[in-house]
C-alpha cells in the first residue's frame, strides 16, 4: 500500500512542477506583456500538495500506519515546498 502511494505521490508532484508550472512558464514568455501566471499555477499546485499530505497523511496517521503517512507528509511536503519556491520565485 504504502509503495503504491508513493508512486501515486511523486506522480503528481511531477505533473504539477512539469506539466502544470512549467508549461505555464513556458507560456509566460509568449503572453505579450500580460501578468505571468506560472506563479498563480505553482501557488495552486503547492496548496493541492498541502491539502493531500493533510488528508492521506492524516488519514493513515488516524489508521495507525506510521511509516506511510510519514512518507505520505514528507513526499507531498517536500512537493509543496518546490512549489512553493518556484511561485516565491516567480
Amino acid at each position: 500500500m504504502s509503495v503504491a502511494l508513493l508512486v501515486v505521490d511523486l506522480m503528481v508532484v511531477v505533473w504539477l512542477v512539469i506539466i502544470q508550472y512549467g508549461m505555464s512558464s513556458w507560456a509566460d514568455s509568449y503572453n505579450g506583456g500580460n501578468p505571468p501566471s506560472a506563479p498563480k499555477e505553482a501557488l495552486r499546485g503547492m496548496w493541492i500538495l498541502v491539502g493531500g499530505a493533510v488528508v492521506t497523511g492524516g488519514g493513515l496517521l488516524a489508521l495507525g500506519w506510521r511509516i506511510p503517512s510519514l512518507v505520505q507528509l514528507v513526499v507531498l511536503g517536500a512537493g509543496a515546498g518546490l512549489l512553493a519556491y518556484f511561485a516565491a520565485r516567480g
